[in-house]
């Protein structure tokens, strides 16, 4: 299953070079997981109510070319069952105009419960495939 937002760079997310700061990227990329979530009927501030908290473990991010003030794209999601209690989501942001990649990353994360131990619920382990 993929999952597809479409977004555009606003004037104050660039640098003095004229180019998204790369810390952006990271905010492109974790909105696309919530809009993911939330097409999955997975209500992320619910989940903190419950207190079941969603975090990212690990991020590993290739920056492959840049985006400038104006550029369309989207940010794709295909998301990866890793264990028992942790999933991914392999993410690539693509410039509209001409499909050239700027980010290929992979998102490792896991959900915990009230004491910080590592679980995943039923409705969460669902949107997951296993390999």
């Amino acid at each position: 299953m993929t999952f597809r937002i479409e977004l555009k760079v606003r004037d104050y997310e660039c640098d003095l070079q004229g180019i998204v700061n790369n810390g952006v990227y990271f905010n492109y990329l974790e909105h696309a997981r919530h809009e993911f979530l939330a097409a999955n009927n997975i209500d992320f501030a619910q989940l903190a109510a419950d207190k079941i908290n969603l975090v990212v473990i690990r991020s590993e991010i290739d920056f492959k070319s840049s985006l400038v003030p104006g550029d369309e794209f989207y940010v794709e999601i295909v998301p990866e069952r890793i264990s028992k209690t942790r999933f991914g989501f392999r993410q690539k942001i693509v410039r509209l105009k001409d499909e050239k990649v700027a980010i290929d990353a992979f998102i490792t994360g896991t959900a915990l419960n009230e004491r910080g131990r590592p679980f995943l619920p039923d409705y969460i382990d669902s949107v997951f495939p296993t390999k």
